[in-house]
């Protein structure tokens, strides 16, 4: 069960990161105009996911390797993943934020993992790539909390963007436990208490918009997702609309105004967590790029968990 659900995990944000891009940027009305009324409905071909992906990839590959050691081993092994990923030759195709650049050029000359980030920079860079996080540590909440605090910080220092990244590790938590749906907002506030209240009434504005009838007007009201607290507020709303549909869930989080691959990213890490990887449409499963190693890193990141 625990290799079935990180495969759901690693699956469900790579089909959403690759759901999301060719619209990233977009409003909703743009999306209609060049793929009809309703949006975008299925997975590209070829299906290529972004820096999110990418960088969920070095966190779950540092997971692997230091997760269960000393802060200072694991966080050696996240600034080395990075400066992979930095260099690596298809990154700069894959829209890498100048925030998480930034960062890790300051992490390579030298700078302390707790001085590289970005002290006012609240994108949603941290938050799109916790979900690893989520899943190594679900049964140690204290311990989730912390790393997700410090994978993020490095990049990303501002408040909001610590608690959207903490609180995107924690969604999964909630979701590997089976957790109701209806009881995540009050869970992950609680979870989260004491660090930004940007970052709270962002999270608190979905309760209202679950008792609109309309998607567009939600989305509207809850931003564009630029921003860690809005990225995971704009996921965390379409999760809780289609909480029994992976499909229904990443195409409603692709179709929104803004940061389609991100929200998407986060959304679908949150359903594949939940749902498990049997959820996610086969023929998604087999289009997405990379899939013999993304399954595999599942497997890796499922035996690492369970290895101490």
């Amino acid at each position: 069960m625990s290799t079935e659900k990180a495969k759901g995990l690693i699956f469900g944000l790579a089909i959403g990161d690759a759901m999301g891009a060719p619209v990233e940027f977009m409003t909703f009305e743009q999306i209609k105009g060049v793929y009809g009324e309703g949006g975008i409905k299925d997975l590209p071909d070829p299906a290529v996911y972004t820096d999110d992906t990418q960088m969920s990839i070095a966190i779950a590959e540092a997971l692997i390797e230091a997760g269960h050691k000393d802060i200072e081993t694991l966080m050696n092994k996240v600034k080395e993943e990075f400066i992979k990923w930095c260099h690596a030759p298809d990154t700069p195709s894959r829209a890498p934020g100048r925030t998480c650049l930034t960062a890790v050029a300051k992490m390579e000359k030298g700078i302390h993992w707790t001085s590289s980030g970005v002290a006012e920079s609240k994108g949603c860079g941290s938050a799109m790539r916790s979900a690893p996080v989520g899943y190594f540590y679900q049964h140690n909440p204290k311990k989730l909390k912390g790393v997700a605090h410090i994978t993020g910080i490095c990049t990303h220092r501002h408040k909001a963007a610590d608690a959207a990244c903490i609180g995107a590790a924690y969604l999964v938590k909630l979701a590997l436990d089976g957790m109701e749906p209806s009881g995540m907002i009050g869970e992950l506030l609680n979870f989260t208490s004491g660090i930004s209240d940007e970052w709270e009434k962002a999270i608190e504005k979905i309760r209202k918009c679950l008792e609109w009838e309309g998607e567009e007007e939600a989305f509207s009201f809850l931003g564009e997702g630029w921003v860690g607290e809005e990225a995971v507020a704009l996921a965390l709303y379409c999760f809780l609309r289609y909480p029994y549909s992976y499909e229904k869930c990443v195409l409603r989080a692709a179709n929104t105004n803004g940061d389609s691959d991100s929200i998407a990213c986060i959304a679908g890490a949150i359903s594949g967590a939940y749902l498990g990887f049997e959820a996610i449409p086969q023929s998604w499963a087999e289009r997405i790029e990379n899939k013999v190693y993304l399954a595999d890193l599942g497997a890796r990141l499922a035996r690492a968990r369970s290895s101490k």
